[in-house]
């Protein structure tokens, strides 16, 4: 039965039954930002089973969308090493919320798999909570099931729970002999227990009989109404209504192993370690597939990190079986084919999946070249006469730190060469980089004093503190208490219209003003249940009322709050769903947004998004803002930032049909507040991470200004009218190009005279030329050149130059025809034992490396050295 039929029969079996097919949530949970990922069937109805909703049903079933990579539920490490674990798989799952209860469940999971999916009735199995004796009995009269296969157990085994807290309650779990021999005799609890580890049990469904919520504190309150909860892995089921021995060798999986053997150039053996490679890469890209989908981009923090981690693993095995192209794109191409049919949102969006996972190996290929060409100095072929020797573990870390070169790829390297790694130094390397970076933490952030912070206060007036500056930035109040003492004066205000800094905008500044002194506000802080206001005291305190005063840059705050809002929901419309804020900056002469993104914008899409947003601005639309409960707000698409924490009610800001937003911050009335709406750079802040800065209002009229200024500088400089600067420019460019090409063609045949009188000088050592001499040229990429056309030229030979460079210095360069690269001349090794003749250092790659100069008085007598050394490297069977 393949997997296709396995789906449909499922839904259709329960759409029978009375339940509605609900559809697949998204990978992301849109209404819990506590959750990482969705990781099982019912988490888009946990409210539902918590009584906060309610739907217009009371029976379900899904194919729901899972992921089981972080948290209490995380299989990453164990992906390709068994038959069964998956980062992404698909979960088949029924549903109750106060309709049924357990005889209907047991029913129901008996009636699917022996009627339904025709499997074998006497190789069920069935376990239940060690106090269950309900469920114990209904397995017996309902299924017909006999006692000595039904096996009680404890908590660890038979209790579920979604996370630490939350819905959960005693389940009962469907295992399947797969073998067929297990379910001939009656075993014991023990042998039960050892043929489900050894595979040759199968645990097919577990049916979950939710009846309590778990608090922080570990009480488990009933639920308003019992419940039902199950999940099945379509992989499992696959398995075994295919008769594979694997989730892995299933219709699920093998399209995808058989376009990574045609993509690596091998074939998949599933018991050779290779085969754990196949595997992973198969997983691996139906993860990557879907993430991408759901809006997930590769970042290097929460989700993003999720996805980064889980695409370089996959190329990482790819690159254990030996490919070094861009691999994991091609497997997710194929998973979009097999796949796209049932998930329609990776037909939609299989170009930006192709491109982000592109772009994503091939940033990983660049770090694993750069750290080659450090393993290649570390462990040259043929090395000690190669015989090998001994990575020392400080290097296994340099390359895994700078170079972002997997530990087990250095093996990998290392044991091909004939070397071996120091792990244990590895180890030790990385927990002192992880102590320094504890240490540098501590030193930059400081010792929190929360309980000084907290101290020192008097009383002034008693009474309740509110917040008022979404309304107002200047008001006649009292001081509720007052901190006196030391340097830093602190008032905490009755009505308080100062903003603490909170969700990337900036605190207030301004003053407090008493009889007879004054407190210029520097700093606002949040204390427990109060916000205080802090700064210098001009004059003696003394209580009674105040005038508290919001500088008027709040003003300007405003504006590039709201402008930040237009700004994401530009970027989503001009980019995509994937481009998600990672961070942002709100002040009051400038506006800085992160957001998720594969590389550079184009000029026309930054100016797509500039005219977007100043669209907006023009229409003076309203920003509305109101108070509304998170699940309302979420389910109208608000849009919720991944740990941040929301309470019961939150407030939303809104541009209608355009921006929604969950926001605490202060912003303007109307679009047309902002006046003006000005990206001036754009910049990478992380790897897949960009950075817009803007400015808004009288800043952007002041930028734009300048610009102009500048404009007419360049003109009166080029002595042309404003409106023909571009064309002058391009002229002088096309005749600085004309005059480079004249430049170059004279320098190519003094370099080309060059070459040839070095070659003319050649030696033969052991049968290899040999060419050695000084020489001048302007400047290090000139020099690279010059080897280039020598290596060409030599066509079978080693070079060894002393070139002096146009800013006084002078350098070794040493250059390695392919032909005795391949017998183990290594350019780097040579340039190295060069330069320290003179106590210098060199290194690089295997054709061409560079060595400094210590010693500049022994340049001679190293050139010297050069035909002896290139003796020695050579192998000596040749």
């Amino acid at each position: 039965m393949q997997s296709k039929e396995i789906r449909r029969k499922f839904i259709e079996y329960f759409v029978a039954q009375g339940h509605t097919h609900v559809p697949s949530s998204s990978l992301i949970p849109g209404d819990d930002p506590t959750l990482l990922f969705t990781n099982a069937g019912m988490v888009q109805f946990k409210r539902v089973f918590l009584g906060e909703e309610t739907r217009p049903y009371g029976r379900a079933t899904t194919v729901q969308k899972c992921l089981r990579v972080s948290g209490k539920h995380n299989d990453l490490e164990q992906v390709g090493f068994t038959a069964r674990h998956h980062t992404f798989f698909e979960m088949l799952g029924n549903f109750s919320f106060g309709d049924y209860f357990k005889e209907d469940a047991i029913r129901f999971g008996w009636e699917l798999c022996v009627d339904v999916y025709g499997l074998d009735p006497d190789r069920i199995f069935a376990t239940v909570h060690q106090s269950d004796d309900e469920a114990f009995a209904l397995w017996q009269r309902v299924a017909g099931l006999p006692p000595h296969r039904i096996f009680r157990f404890g908590d660890e085994d038979n209790f579920w729970q979604m996370a630490e807290t939350g819905p959960c309650g005693p389940c009962s779990e469907i295992h399947y002999d797969g073998t067929g021999k297990a379910a001939r005799r009656k075993l014991t609890r023990e042998e039960f227990v050892a043929l489900g580890d050894e595979g040759r049990i199968l645990e097919l469904w577990n049916l979950v009989f939710m009846q309590y919520d778990r608090s922080e504190d570990g009480a488990q309150r009933p639920l308003p109404k019992p419940s039902i909860d199950t999940g099945a892995g379509l992989e499992r089921f696959a398995a075994v209504l295919q008769g594979v021995d694997s989730n892995f060798h299933t219709d699920l999986f093998m399209p995808l192993i058989r376009r990574a053997e045609e993509v690596v150039g091998r074939t998949y053996e599933a018991r050779s370690p290779a085969g754990v490679s196949f595997r992973v890469v198969a997983d691996h890209a139906r993860a990557v597939a879907f993430l991408i989908a759901d809006g997930v981009f590769p970042t290097n923090e929460g989700r993003g990190y999720v996805l980064r981690r889980i695409l370089r693993r996959g190329k990482r095995h790819a690159w254990l079986l030996g490919r070094r192209e861009p691999t994991v794109v091609a497997i997710v191409d194929e998973a979009i084919r097999a796949m796209g049919d049932v998930y329609p949102e990776l037909v939609q969006r299989q170009e930006h999946i192709r491109r982000t996972t592109a772009s994503e190996e091939e940033r990983f290929l660049t770090t694993i070249d750069e750290g080659m060409r450090r393993l290649d100095e570390l462990a040259p072929v043929g090395g000690k006469g190669g015989k090998g020797g001994r990575i020392p573990g400080a290097e296994a870390f340099k390359l895994y730190d700078t170079y972002g070169f997997p530990l087990d790829l250095t093996e990998l390297v290392a044991r091909e060469r004939g070397y071996t790694v120091d792990i244990e130094g590895f180890e030790r390397a990385m927990e002192e980089q992880r102590q320094r970076s504890r240490e540098a933490y501590a030193a930059a952030v400081g010792p929190v004093d929360r309980e000084a912070l907290l101290s020192g206060w008097v009383e002034v007036t008693s009474g309740e503190q509110t917040w008022v500056g979404y309304d107002d930035l200047a008001v006649d109040t009292e001081v509720l208490a007052a901190k006196l003492n030391g340097s830093r004066v602190g008032l905490q205000l009755k009505e308080n219209p100062f903003y603490a800094e909170a969700g990337g905008q900036i605190s207030d500044t301004g003053y407090v003003e008493g009889d007879g002194w004054r407190l210029e506000v520097a700093e606002v802080a949040r204390l427990d249940g109060r916000v205080a206001v802090f700064g210098t005291l001009e004059g003696r305190f003394k209580p009674g009322p105040v005038r508290a005063v919001v500088d008027p840059r709040r003003l300007d705050t405003q504006r590039n709050h709201t402008a930040t809002h237009l700004l994401h929901a530009a970027l989503r419309q001009v980019l995509g769903p994937h481009a998600q804020q990672a961070g942002s900056l709100v002040a009051p002469d400038r506006l800085r947004f992160d957001f998720t993104h594969p590389g550079p914008l184009t000029p026309e899409e930054l100016e797509a998004v500039e005219r977007l947003v100043n669209e907006w601005v023009l229409r003076d639309a309203e920003v509305r803002k109101e108070w509304t409960a998170y699940r309302e707000a979420v389910g109208r698409g608000a849009m919720a930032l991944f740990g941040e924490k929301y309470g019961e009610t939150v407030r939303v800001v809104a541009v209608p049909g355009f921006s929604l937003e969950l926001c605490g911050g202060c912003h303007v009335r109307s679009t047309g507040e902002i006046g003006l709406f000005k990206i001036v750079s754009e910049t990478g802040a992380a790897s897949g991470v960009r950075r817009v800065e803007a400015f808004t209002g009288s800043k952007a009229y002041e930028w734009v200004r300048e610009q102009e200024m500048r404009l007419r500088q360049i003109a009166e400089l080029l002595r042309v009218p404003p409106d023909q600067v571009v064309r002058r420019v391009e002229a002088l460019v096309r005749e600085r190009k004309e005059f480079e090409r004249q430049l170059e063609d004279s320098v190519r045949r003094g370099a080309t005279d060059e070459v040839a009188r070095l070659v003319a000088g050649a030696v033969s050592i052991d049968g290899v030329k040999v060419v050695t001499g000084r020489i001048r040229v302007a400047g290090k990429e000139a020099l690279r050149a010059l080897g280039d056309r020598l290596r060409a030229q030599l066509s079978s030979g080693v070079a060894v130059l002393a070139a002096e460079l146009g800013d006084g210095r002078t350098s070794f360069l040493a250059v390695v025809t392919e032909d005795l690269v391949r017998r183990g001349v290594r350019a780097g090794e040579l340039a190295d034992l060069v330069a320290a003749s003179t106590g210098g250092r060199g290194g690089g790659r295997a054709h061409m490396a560079e060595g400094g100069v210590g010693d500049p008085t022994k340049i001679d007598e190293a050139l010297g050295q050069v035909p002896k050394i290139v003796s020695s490297l050579l192998p000596r069977s040749q």
